[in-house]
């Protein structure tokens, strides 16, 4: 491939960015004046109840403060205010897993919205300030419920439904869950599956904050109705009016929480605030994916994720589009899934995680010239950095060599892009990130604050705060601090740390090198190594264990377990052994987290105060060699046992 990819102007009509020229030129405004510039996108972009006369307050760093003294509602800014030219638009266009279709105008959207709030209100009492947690399948109720939560001011968090009992636990305890907002089930290739009986077993046990359980009636299957506790959505919102006033929300109360991974073990409840985290929403829909008034955009993620909230949800609605929401996996019935619903239904932005970009390539290389895909303008891909041959395969296959692909870099915690090509300006380099959004101030530095030289690694920063952060972590910002601003600094001051590192290339280019911390990125999503192992720690045989994170062909990245064994009974034992350590974990986090590569060993490399030298595991299970001192090991020898069984 050669060394950069122009973009094809003739397949863009007045884009947001025609130039690298008028990308610098708005670099320059924040330059030149950061906080005016945000405000005035702030102003342009937000439909206010109140306007805002303070723009960013420091004076609690790191809990900045954006637009504090504004009013707005982010449901209403979603919907509400589209309602004078685009009432008869889609607004959500739904698939099932077994074909069955939905299309929801911006007026029925609002309808159900409100619907669904007044029943909250006058069925479960739920006010603004109370946490609603939804676990749920990719159904349109889904993105319902939420924009239903932003209109009464309730703060959701959304449980991706793939999570196990004791996951969804541990995420309603710690939000102090009033209501549960479930699903009988769903279909996944083509067979039901349930997700009510496991919000039955995670409120078995320490969920005393949660009143109410409503149930929204999917695929019909026999389900448990606890009396007094669980509701059918399908019957409450029969009888609910189709108005509901938008509440008048602070700019920084909180919109969501939405948990994820971290390396201690307890999962992080990640809080977003209402203004900051919309404005960036719809901005860097119109930046990264140069949305049109007519355009049909599609994200593949699930809405349990950040990407799903941000892409699928609120950044789509926000800038008025159509937004797809799947049910299904990409590969049933067959690799062309996804292939014959972009040409169905004229997508125009499709946005997918590298690991199923490898898997359709993987299933189907040939499938998408069986298709009219020529309404695709844009291709992105989210969650972690996408590799040169799964890049060309999805450049010159399912782009026909003329879209342009935005490879997105950013996290749950930053909202929204921080790093991405824009569309019909940058010219790109296949698996680079490339240059920062405009107002985002991205460095690659040193733990000094210095800058990296070029073509070394160095950590990933954020040097100025921006709209769309995190604002602190739920119930516990102590952490929030340690984990964010504790590592690096300029001119003495904390800066963000994203926990990835990164370098920049002699073109300024930024390129991330991928995770700097104990979090192993599995198809784009961070699973802890703490909340892995504490699992796996579980069975009765395993007296130790360390995972690390091994290059996996679709996944991007595995999970790697050395386990040390109480007893050694033999290698049937260990393959039964292996079976229960999978079993727990999907019982425990969800089949996510299973572990692709299980090795028994004999003890784990440690240093002589006990800490488990992961570096060394890490280079084990990618079959590098051994840069690391092993002088300092409680037992140097331990290295090369281990090498001889893996290597055996």
């Amino acid at each position: 491939m050669s060394n950069f990819y122009y973009p094809k102007k003739e397949m863009f009509k007045d884009p947001q960015f025609s130039s690298m020229d008028e990308y610098r030129a708005v670099v320059e405004d924040f330059n030149e004046d950061y906080e005016g510039t945000w405000a005035q996108l702030a102003n342009a972009k937000i439909d206010w109840f109140k306007p805002f006369t303070k723009i960013l307050n420091e004076d609690e760093a790191p809990f900045y403060k954006w637009f504090e003294d504004g009013e707005l509602n982010v449901a209403y800014q979603c919907i509400d205010r589209h309602l004078k030219d685009k009432k008869n638009k889609a607004a959500i266009i739904f698939e099932g897993d077994n074909g069955d279709q939905e299309v929801i105008t911006y007026r029925e959207l609002a309808y159900k919205v409100s619907q669904t709030a007044n029943m909250f209100k006058d069925n479960f009492n739920i006010k603004k300030g109370d946490r609603v947690v939804i676990y749920m399948p990719m159904i349109p109720q889904a993105a319902i419920v939420m924009l239903a939560c932003a209109k009464i001011g309730a703060i959701h968090s959304v449980v991706f439904g793939g999570f196990s009992a004791e996951a969804l636990r541990d995420r309603i305890i710690d939000a102090s869950a009033k209501l549960v907002v479930t699903a009988d089930g769903a279909f996944r290739k083509g067979k039901p599956y349930m997700l009510k009986p496991v919000v039955d077993e995670a409120l078995k046990v320490g969920c005393e904050s949660v009143q109410k359980v409503c149930v929204i009636e999917r695929n019909n299957e026999d389900i448990h109705w606890e009396p007094n506790r669980d509701y059918s959505y399908n019957e409450l919102i029969k009888s609910q009016s189709s108005f509901c006033k938008s509440e008048h929300m602070n700019a920084e109360d909180p919109l969501f929480l939405l948990y994820t991974s971290g390396s201690t073990g307890k999962p992080k409840g990640v809080q977003h605030s209402s203004a900051g985290y919309i404005l960036w929403a719809q901005l860097t829909m119109e930046w990264v994916f140069d949305i049109k008034d007519n355009d049909t955009f599609w994200c593949t993620a699930d809405v349990g994720w950040i990407t799903g909230h941000t892409y699928i949800v609120y950044g789509p609605l926000a800038a008025g589009a159509t937004t797809v929401m799947f049910e299904g996996v990409p590969t049933f019935p067959d690799a062309g899934r996804c292939w014959k619903m972009v040409e169905e239904y004229r997508i125009n932005q499709f946005y997918t995680a590298p690991t199923a970009i490898r898997l359709l390539h993987k299933m189907g290389a040939n499938e998408p010239k069986k298709y009219d895909l020529s309404s695709l303008r844009i291709l992105g891909t989210v969650g972690e950095p996408i590799d040169p041959p799964a890049w060309k395969w999805y450049y010159e296959v399912v782009g026909n060599s003329n879209c342009s692909i935005v490879d997105t870099y950013w996290q749950t915690e930053t909202g929204g892009h921080m790093i991405s090509p824009l569309p019909a300006a940058t010219p790109i380099k296949p698996a680079c990130a490339t240059f920062a959004l405009p107002g985002i101030e991205a460095k690659v530095i040193e733990t000094d604050g210095t800058l990296t030289p070029t073509g070394e690694k160095g950590f990933m920063c954020i040097t100025k705060p921006w709209p769309s952060m995190i604002r602190t972590i739920w119930n516990d910002p102590e952490r929030f601090k340690k984990s964010y601003f504790g590592d690096c600094k300029v001119n003495g001051k904390p800066v963000y740390f994203t926990g990835d590192g990164a370098m920049v290339d002699e073109d300024g280019y930024i390129t991330i090198t991928g995770r700097t911390d104990d979090v192993i990125n599995v198809s784009g999503h961070r699973m802890g190594t703490a909340e892995v192992e504490a699992a796996i720690k579980k069975h009765d045989n395993v007296a130790a264990v360390a995972v690390v994170g091994k290059p996996h062909d679709i996944k991007g990245e595995g999970i790697f377990a050395y386990v040390v064994l109480k007893s050694d009974d033999g290698i049937a034992d260990e393959l039964e052994i292996i079976k229960e350590i999978n079993t727990m974990i999907k019982t425990e986090i969800g089949a996510i987290a299973l572990c692709d590569d299980v090795a028994f060993v004999p003890d784990l490399p440690k240093t002589r105060s006990g800490k488990i030298m992961r570096r060394i595991l890490r280079s084990i299970a990618k079959n590098e060699p051994i840069t690391q001192d092993i002088s300092t090991l409680e037992d140097p020898t331990i290295v090369a046992k281990i090498e001889a069984i893996i290597n055996s």
